[in-house]
Order: structure tokens, then sequence, then C-alpha cells
């Protein structure tokens, strides 16, 4: 049953033609004909309506400490919340809230979860996300990449000033810029990123950005930095992560509900810089990535919004830590790659979509009652029964 989803627009069927399966799959107008006995809804939590008999929320969560009261209240509204990670949960739980009227500014209610959460990892398809040999990178040219070693970044660069946006896209860009700047030998950056969307105003906005970020940077002598901007498959993902030039990708995270992407690159076994807090720590192994050390600020103002809220920190990567993993995984690749590959044996054995199966098997099992089932009434057949005929008494008249 299509759902809202924020602001997002309705149509991606439309849009994306591998997706239009579930077209098939849609209720007539969009309306239910009767209650549903389970009603699994994904969304954020603020959506989230009771509709079934049993009632499920699916969100990733929360990227920072603290999460809004009405996600607080649209969790309580169902049986049964599913959240990506256990820092998501974490959050989810610590977040508690005084409920005042309006008018008299009395206190109402105090507001926290009430109803079970639940962890459930988004599991990688493993039959996309693996290793794959050079003749099979078909898609994806980077012959334009003049550079044999190259930095990927993968994910939106949303709003936010230099070193505040959520993906810190811009401190990326920064860090990246100085720490190879003046170098005989360079590394190149590619950033497989976009805002909205697939547009050329989104693209040429990106580009802009990288050349102001590039305009704080004093030289004249620095790395090259490439965009990869438009749709991509998951089949052709798979390959830009297995392709010969992209050797790592980093991640300046400031904060991940789950950070899927990141998953799905250690699954090709090559090394990964990533901030070490949030969602992705649930599947990440301090001892087979490199991760970031640093400290909690405050959402910057210019990235406040009704999900990342006042009063709410991430995470700020230590500066020095970016500069020195940058550089000593470009000049010391082979120290890190029997790490990756311990990485991806992890990933791949305790995170693929048959380990997730079995989680969901187990939280329904342990959630969702029994219900009473409508069956035909099924009366049994009689025989018919004959009555004994009656015997005519005759008298003398």
């Amino acid at each position: 049953m299509s759902q809202r989803w924020g602001n997002t627009p309705f149509g991606f069927c439309k849009d994306n033609p591998e997706w239009t399966f579930l077209s098939s799959h849609n209720l007539p107008n969009n309306q239910l004909t009767q209650q549903p006995d389970i009603w699994m809804q994904i969304t954020v939590p603020n959506e989230f309506q009771p509709v079934g008999k049993f009632s499920i929320g699916c969100t990733a969560g929360i990227e920072s400490t603290v999460a809004p009261g009405d996600w607080i209240e649209g969790i309580n509204r169902m049986n049964l919340t599913l959240v990506s990670s256990e820092f998501s949960k974490k959050v989810l739980l610590d977040s508690k809230f005084e409920k005042r009227n309006k008018q008299t500014n009395t206190l109402e209610a105090h507001v926290q979860i009430e109803k079970p959460l639940e962890v459930l990892f988004e599991g990688a398809n493993t039959d996309i996300y693996k290793v794959i040999e050079s003749h099979q990178v078909k898609n994806i040219d980077l012959d334009s990449i003049k550079e044999s070693f190259a930095y990927l970044f993968v994910g939106h660069w949303m709003e936010g000033d230099l070193g505040e946006d959520r993906k810190n896209v811009g401190l990326l860009v920064k860090a990246f810029y100085e720490t190879f700047k003046n170098k005989p030998k360079k590394p190149a950056l590619i950033l497989k990123a976009a805002q909205v969307g697939a547009s050329y105003v989104d693209r040429e906005s990106i580009l802009n950005k990288i050349k102001q970020v590039r305009k704080t940077v004093n030289s004249n002598d620095l790395p090259n930095i490439y965009l990869l901007h438009g749709e991509f498959s998951d089949e052709e993902i798979n390959e830009l992560y297995n392709h010969s030039k992209v050797k790592a990708m980093v991640s300046l995270t400031k904060g991940e509900g789950y950070g899927r992407p990141l998953l799905e690159f250690t699954l090709v076994k090559k090394p990964l810089i990533c901030s070490g807090w949030s969602g992705q720590m649930d599947f990440l192994n301090p001892e087979f990535t490199s991760l970031l050390g640093g400290t909690l600020t405050p959402v910057h103002p210019s990235t406040k919004n009704q999900f990342l809220i006042e009063g709410s920190q991430w995470f700020s990567p230590d500066h020095g830590q970016i500069g020195f993993y940058l550089k000593d995984v470009f000049e010391n690749y082979k120290n890190y790659t029997e790490k990756a590959k311990r990485q991806a044996y992890k990933s791949k054995s305790e995170f693929n979509w048959d380990k997730m199966k079995e989680k969901v098997d187990e939280l329904f099992t342990q959630y969702i009652p029994e219900f009473p089932k409508q069956v035909p009434l099924a009366l049994p057949k009689l025989k018919k029964i004959e009555l004994p005929k009656l015997k005519t008494l005759k008298t003398n008249g």
C-alpha cells in the first residue's frame, strides 16, 4: 500500500523500471477492504499508524543523540518497532520528554518508549555485493581517471556548512586537499554523490561545492577529485567497488542509523576508513577497519531540521586522524588489505540476507500472536429418518 515518506513524491515505480514488479502487488485504489491481521509500515516514526490487529513499524532510526518527541509517540502507537542498529535503539530508548499544555504550560505526560523496540539489521545481498574479476567490470569506465589509486565516497551531500553536513562530504573534500597538496605522488578521490536527484542542476551544484572548498586551500598543486553522478544499479555499484582503481572507501559521517553502503563495500575485501560512532559500529570490527576517533558536538544550526533537533549531538572526527589514515592507507596499502579480508568474512557470514531472515523469524515468533481464523461452517449431514407407518385399526360397525 503506497505510503508517504516525508516529502518524497509518489511515482517511484514508474520512474524506476526495475521496481515495477511492485505495481502488481498494490491494493486497488490504495484502499484496504478489511483490517489486516498484521500491518507493517516502513517510514519515519512520526508517520506510524496502527492499522492492523498487530502493527509493526520499521525505521533505520536516528543519526544524532536525541530523537524528536513525535517519533517516540509514533513508536508507542505500534505493537512492535524494528530499528536497524543498536545505536538507534539506544537513542530512542534514551529520548524522554515532558509534554506540556501549550496554553497553561502544565505537565500533561512524560513521553518515552513504552512499546517493544527491537533491532533488525539490514542484511547485505551477497549475491550482488561480492568480489568479481576485473573482466566482469563491464559498465564502469574510469579511464578518464589518470590515477591508479583512488579513494571512494558514496552518499548524499546534504545541507550544512563546511564540516557540518551529515555525511561530512565538505570536510572530506577539504581534508583530502590538505593531506595531499604539494605532494609529488597523489591519489584521487571519487565522489559518488548527489544532493537530491540525478538532474543536471544537482550535478552542477555538487561541482560548485567542490570548487568552493578548493578555494579555501592555500595551494595550486592539489590532488584530483572526480564526481560520479546519476542513477546506478546495485550491480553497477558493485562493479565500481571492484574496479582496480578504487582501492578504499572513506566516510567521515557524523551519524548513521545503519550505513548499509559501508557494509556492502566491505564485502569486496578492500580497506575502509570510517567514523567510529553510530549505526555502522554494529558490523564494523575495530581490529579490521580504520575507525576514526573524535568527539560529540552539537548539531549545527545550518543542518537542523524536524528530525535533527535542538540539543542533539553527533560525531565530529578528529582531523589529525583523518589526515593520518588517508596518508597511511595510500603509502602502506598492503598493511590494510589482510584486515579488510577479515572484515569481509565477518560481514558476509554475520550480516547477510539469510541471517536477517532468521532474525525476522525469531522476532515475529516471539511477538506476533495467533489470530482467530475464519473457517466455513460445516454442518454434519444427517441420514434421512424414515418414520414408521401407522397401522389402521378396523372396528365392527
